[in-house]
């Protein structure tokens, strides 16, 4: 069994890891922009929050599904002081009690410069291996902007289409991407 999901998650890794076409530049950067844009209107001061962070990275449109096997993928921009400052997708590969088809969007938040330089100077940065991450919650009328940093990474799922149970980032691999 453990053979077999070793194989799935290294097909899986081989197809859309850095040898994904990615989307081109422009593209992403829109929809990046666009999912900030919603970042801010669907949590109360994410735009502040976003400013006091040391850099994020969006990923507008990740896709996931499984029957018992599943896999998710997407490509986002990374932004320090606002700018992009490169494009990753992002990888994972399961295997469990799962079903569904799911649309969604993320944004990581690094609160700590320590992990942005170790993302940023990764060769394939892999969450639970190379750094925890914090899935942020929050309830209506919360302003995040006023939270303190406790966790060095904070994750932010949103704008969701669609049902799939789980949420989790261990084993999730995110690679430099250069886009068309």
């Amino acid at each position: 069994m453990k053979k077999r999901l070793g194989l799935f998650i290294t097909i899986w890794m081989l197809l859309f890891g850095n040898f994904a076409l990615a989307e081109d530049a422009r593209v992403l950067e829109i929809k990046a922009d666009v999912a900030v844009e919603k970042f801010d209107k669907l949590v109360k001061g994410g735009k502040a929050f976003l400013q006091r962070v040391k850099g994020y990275l969006v990923f507008p449109d990740v896709y996931k599904g499984g029957f018992i096997v599943g896999g998710e993928y997407g490509e986002g921009v990374l932004r320090v002081n606002g700018k992009t400052v490169g494009y990753y997708s992002m990888a994972s590969a399961s295997l469990g009690l799962q079903i569904g088809a799911q649309k969604t969007s993320y944004i990581f938040a690094f609160a700590d410069q320590f992990a942005l330089d170790k993302f940023m100077h990764s060769d394939g940065w892999e969450a639970g291996v190379d750094g925890s991450i914090a899935v942020a919650k929050w309830g209506q009328g919360i302003d995040i902007s006023t939270i303190s940093f406790e966790k060095p990474i904070y994750a932010f799922v949103f704008n969701t289409k669609g049902l799939m149970a789980n949420i989790s980032f261990e084993g999730t691999k995110f690679t430099r991407i250069i886009p068309q």
